[in-house]
């Protein structure tokens, strides 16, 4: 079931796009031309706008889709005959264009609220596939890209919880293992003193490999150029993103196509590097001149390398953040 703030975002930005005059009245109506909304979801819906403890949520939500009614990028004014929200349901395969709500078969919309997040992806994923083909990974990256610091941090780490039960090698822990140590080690917040320097040397050697491993794929112009399309989500068919930044200012733009961008940028310079602050992390930029006007624009992001599920808890994934601020990111375009 997805969350009452998701559900919230998504439908009431769809009950927006259907030319009723004001949010209340829309919900008061329950249209059933949004399609897979229920009654039950109305009852929350109702319960939740007479809590009022998500109006900037459900205000935020009308507008955008108020404004996606009227821009010439959108409706241009024209009521729709089909609303479909997708919900809770998640797809069997890899779904490439993240769309909350479809539009007369046509218009893809992603409701997007209070993440910077790109993509949350295996490290092999990003980092040696480029983003291109997404499949089960068995290996641990840590164990891959910094095989000596991660188990003397694991055999730190199980001397310091009293777990001398625990297997020696870090790569022998069962699920159950990596339970108890997660339980026994704190959650967030400093390592404990006899930790400090081994999770350094840990984030140090994992931040600089799995650089190391994303440079080794895009040696080549294309690869590069490739590669940022795939960071941005720039797919062959454009979508669009109503929703609202970490700081709550609302966010309305296109996505444009691969064509979109090559028709109007071109890619200087894309770099990655390691950085060590805090946890294993990977920086990415691009220099990519705008030809419309000669300008250069930066695209800049950063990469989380971390446990899934707490410390050595779960499977290594890579958290892919976007830095610049949406509306001026090469290929998404501003709706106005």
């Amino acid at each position: 079931m997805s969350s009452l703030r998701t559900e919230i975002t998504e439908i009431v930005t769809g009950l927006a796009l259907l030319g009723y005059r004001e949010l209340d009245h829309a919900l008061g109506v329950r249209p059933r031309l949004v399609s897979h909304v229920t009654e039950e979801h109305f009852d929350r819906l109702d319960t939740a706008r007479e809590d009022g403890k998500f109006d900037l949520e459900f205000e935020t939500a009308w507008e955008n889709g108020l404004l996606f009614a009227r821009a010439d990028d959108g409706l241009r004014g024209r009521v729709p005959w089909l609303v479909e929200w997708k919900g809770p349901h998640k797809p069997p395969g890899y779904e490439q264009v993240p769309a909350d709500l479809r539009i007369d078969h046509v218009y893809l919309i992603s409701c997007k609220y209070g993440s910077n997040i790109l993509h949350n992806v295996s490290p092999s994923h990003l980092f040696d596939r480029r983003l291109a083909e997404k499949r089960v990974d068995r290996a641990d990256w840590f164990g891959e890209v910094a095989p000596v610091e991660f188990q003397e941090l694991y055999a730190k780490s199980r001397a310091v919880s009293g777990l001398l039960s625990l297997p020696e090698q870090v790569a022998d822990l069962e699920p159950d293992h990596r339970t108890q140590l997660k339980n026994a080690l704190p959650k967030g917040g400093a390592w404990p003193d006899e930790l400090v320097e081994p999770y350094r040397w840990f984030v140090n050697a994992v931040s600089q490999q799995s650089a190391e491993r994303w440079k080794a794929q895009l040696s080549t112009k294309a690869a590069r150029e490739e590669m940022l399309w795939r960071l941005l989500r720039l797919q062959a068919s454009p979508y669009f993103v109503l929703g609202a930044s970490t700081d709550g200012d609302p966010l309305r733009y296109r996505v444009g196509t691969p064509w979109d961008f090559r028709d109007r940028f071109d890619i200087k310079k894309f770099d990655v590097w390691g950085d060590s602050v805090g946890q294993p992390l990977v920086r990415w930029r691009a220099d990519v001149l705008d030809t419309l006007d000669g300008s250069t624009r930066n695209v800049d992001g950063h990469v989380e390398v971390r446990w899934s599920h707490g410390r050595f808890g779960g499977a290594p994934e890579a958290k892919v953040h976007l830095t610049t601020p949406h509306h001026e990111v090469a290929g998404y375009y501003p709706i106005v």
